[in-house]
Formats: structure tokens, C-alpha cells, sequence
């Protein structure tokens, strides 16, 4: 099987808020931020945008409920009679199909799109890319957590040209991951979809947020877990785990001996900190030292650590790096989750966390250090793989299956 894995949700862009340091200007600085109509919000997310042109694909129904179990048993009844009529044909992948387009693979383009319910069948079958086939295909693409631009690029085509049966068999994968999970979570959770790179904050079995995520590399997977959410961790320190001190900062700096010193990170040792120089860099030795990185703005967790207790060491966390959340790609952590718009989600964690409102977490970032908040009620949290499920109205949504867990090559879209 393939291994090597990258995949694309269009994220929405991120914008940093940047805190003034001056007293003088710091309650100015916090009322901008809480203000502001730049800051990321859960209609900035691509689904939420996508919504208004996609009908009923997107659903404030959580992903872990019994509705999702019901619906995705629903759409397998309608996959498994497309699979008994002969499924759907190939659409030719070699033109940049769009609106506007008159062409002859806009015929196959419109039996794909009608045959998985995107397009009606009243639209009928033409050369012509018109506003019909372009409202289908943008709800295909949000389907498939695709940019919903209206083209047909290399993934898209990816996507339309998974045969049927394969589709069925994911619906039938994701269905017992998704049972195993449909009973009692909580009040109040936060589930991490690996494959969606999308979290997901439930509060009476509705999404109450939606973060668009960035999880871990193919050789360095965001593992499976179930555990609860019981510190905050604001303006921390970084320790780097050993294998990042093995596989990246041992390599830096044999590369570039200046790279600790312009990246804050210090060497702590049994008797205190150790100068970079006395370490013979050709050796793994510095692997048995501690490296820790000072808070501050180019600190790998930047403002914020979200901790919960499992035997993996990773933890949800903020990120210097915003950028990447616009990245098709978003498969790129050691292990740990990045969240895009991560003090929204503070904020509703430590919402029954007396003395913690949104407030005193923004003046906290802006004048404090390593500041450990106890969550007053540990929120559960399910880090998860489901790359296939359904909303309403057998409306079947599907992921790359970007770790190989569903068994077949053809689903790992991007290594193709």
C-alpha cells in the first residue's frame, strides 16, 4: 500500500492578532481583538462559506451522532443501487473544465454529477458548462472538502473518478467506526477528524464550533485517542520530544550552528543549562538533553497549549506558522493538532472555568508567561479517523484517506 500522503481542504485564511505591549495601549489592544471583523470565526471555515451554495450538504449536526449513524445507513442503500445499476463512467481528466466551457467531456462531467445526486437529472445531458453543472460540481467539491471553485483540477478529478463500489466499501468502513461511537460523549466535547483535518466543539449534540485543523505527517501520525481536556497552557514553554530532536534539530544544527540561539530553543542538562558548543554535533548524544524553547511569538505552540493526559505526548496547540491553515494540504505536524482560531476555542473550554473569560485570556497572552489554567470541568476529547459519513437527506461526504486505514490505494487520492 501507498504510505507517502497529502490532502486539501481549502482552510480558510487566518489572521493573527497582534497584542500592544505598552500598558498604556493594552486595553485598546484587547477591544480590537475582541472587535475586530477580521478575526477567524466559524463562518470564515470553508464549509460554513460553502453552505449558502451547497444546499444541505453542511449540517450543525455533529459528526459522533446517532443521526450521522442513521444517515450514512441511509446513503448506503442509495450507493449500494448505483453500484446494482453499474455505477458511474470515468470522467476524462486531461481539460480544466468551468463555466462558461462548451465541450464534449462536459457530457461525461454531467452523467458523474447526476449519477451521485449533485446534478438533477432536469438539467439533462450537454456540451455546455453552465450555471447548472457549476452549483453540481461546487456541491461535489464540498462533499469531498475540495475549494468549492467550480473547476475541475487534478483532485477534483481524483475524486469523481473513485469508482462506486470503492465509495460504497468507505460507507461501509466508516459505518462501524461511526457505531462505535454513537453512544453518550458528553454534554460538552471536542472531536479532532484526522482525515478532515476539522475539529469539531459539540455542546447538546450540536457543533457549536468548527476549526479547521493541521494534523500529522504520514511518517509521524496523529494518533487515535479518547481522553478529557484539563489545562490550558498560555504563552508556554516548548519542550521538543526526543524524536524531533533526533530527526529535525540534531540535523539543523549540523546545518546551521546559530539555529537554537535564533530560534530561543535552550539545552537543559542535570546541573543546568549547556552551551551548544561543548555538544559534538556529528553524534545523536544531545538526544538524552532536554531542549526547551522560551515563549514568545516564534515558539512552535506561539500563544496557546491545550493539554490533556495520553501516552503519546501530543496535545492540541496555536501556531506561529497561520499561513498554513490555507494550505490544501494540511498534513504536516510531528503528531500534534494545530487549530486555526484557537482562543475561540479556549474560550468556550474554559467557559465554566470561573475568573476565565475571553477577556482574561487576552490580557493573559499580552503580559504573562507559562500560565497554567486547571479546565474547572475536563472537557472529553476524541481524536478520531472517519473519512466517509452522511448528513440529511442522504447528502454522503467523503475524506482522503490520508494514514491507508480504509484498505484500498484508489482512496488515497493525492499519492496517486
Amino acid at each position: 500500500m501507498k504510505t507517502s500522503r497529502r490532502t486539501f481542504l481549502a482552510g480558510a485564511g487566518a489572521v493573527a492578532a497582534t497584542a500592544a505591549t505598552q500598558p498604556a495601549f493594552a486595553q485598546n489592544a484587547i477591544d480590537d481583538i475582541l472587535s475586530s471583523n477580521q478575526r477567524g470565526t466559524w463562518n470564515d471555515q470553508f464549509d460554513a462559506k460553502a453552505s449558502a451554495q451547497a444546499g444541505k450538504v453542511v449540517s450543525t449536526s455533529p459528526i459522533f451522532s446517532p443521526e450521522t449513524v442513521s444517515h450514512i445507513e441511509q446513503t448506503l442503500h442509495q450507493y449500494q443501487d448505483i453500484v446494482a445499476r453499474g455505477g458511474w463512467a470515468a470522467v476524462p481528466s486531461s481539460k480544466a473544465l468551468r463555466l462558461g466551457v462548451n465541450d464534449r467531456d462536459v457530457e461525461a462531467l454531467r452523467r458523474r454529477l447526476i449519477a451521485s445526486g449533485d446534478l438533477s437529472e432536469r438539467a439533462g445531458i450537454s456540451q455546455s458548462f453552465d450555471t447548472y453543472v457549476d452549483a453540481a460540481l461546487k456541491r461535489f467539491q464540498t462533499r469531498h472538502g475540495l475549494p468549492a471553485d467550480g473547476v475541475t483540477g487534478r483532485y477534483t478529478y481524483a475524486a469523481l473518478n473513485i469508482s462506486a463500489p470503492v465509495r460504497l466499501g468507505q460507507l461501509e468502513t466508516n459505518l462501524v467506526r461511526l457505531r462505535s461511537m454513537s453512544g453518550f460523549l458528553g454534554d460538552r466535547y471536542v472531536m479532532v477528524n484526522i482525515p478532515a483535518a476539522q475539529i469539531e466543539a459539540v455542546e447538546s449534540n450540536r457543533v457549536a464550533q468548527r476549526h479547521t485543523a493541521i494534523v500529522g505527517k504520514i511518517d509521524r501520525q496523529t494518533p487515535i485517542l479518547n481522553s478529557k481536556i484539563h489545562e490550558i497552557n498560555i504563552n508556554p514553554y516548548w519542550n521538543a520530544p526526543e524524536s524531533i530532536v533526533r530527526r529535525d534539530i540534531i540535523p539543523l544544527m549540523r546545518k546551521n550552528p546559530n539555529y537554537l540561539a535564533e530560534n530561543n530553543i535552550r539545552i537543559l542538562g542535570p546541573n543546568g543549562e549547556v552551551d551548544p558548543m561543548t555538544i559534538d554535533w556529528s553524534t545523536d548524544e544531545a538526544a538524552k538533553l532536554r531542549f526547551r524553547q522560551d515563549p514568545g511569538r516564534i515558539n512552535a505552540m506561539a500563544t496557546i497549549k491545550i493539554n490533556f493526559h495520553n501516552p503519546h505526548a501530543v496535545y492540541l496547540h496555536d501556531t506561529p506558522q497561520q499561513s498554513l491553515f490555507n494550505n490544501l494540504m494540511r498534513f504536516d505536524s510531528s503528531g500534534c493538532v494545530r487549530v486555526q482560531n484557537v482562543r475561540d476555542l479556549v474560550a468556550w473550554i474554559l467557559r465554566d472555568t470561573p475568573g476565565w473569560d475571553r477577556r482574561r485570556i487576552e490580557q493573559t497572552i499580552q503580559v504573562d508567561s507559562d500560565v497554567k489554567i486547571p479546565v474547572a470541568n475536563p472537557v472529553p476529547i476524541y481524536m478520531t479517523y472517519i473519512s466517509a459519513w452522511a448528513t440529511g437527506d442522504g447528502v454522503a461526504h467523503f475524506r482522503d484517506d490520508i494514514y491507508g486505514r480504509d484498505g484500498v490505494d484508489e482512496l488515497q487520492i493525492s499519492t496517486l
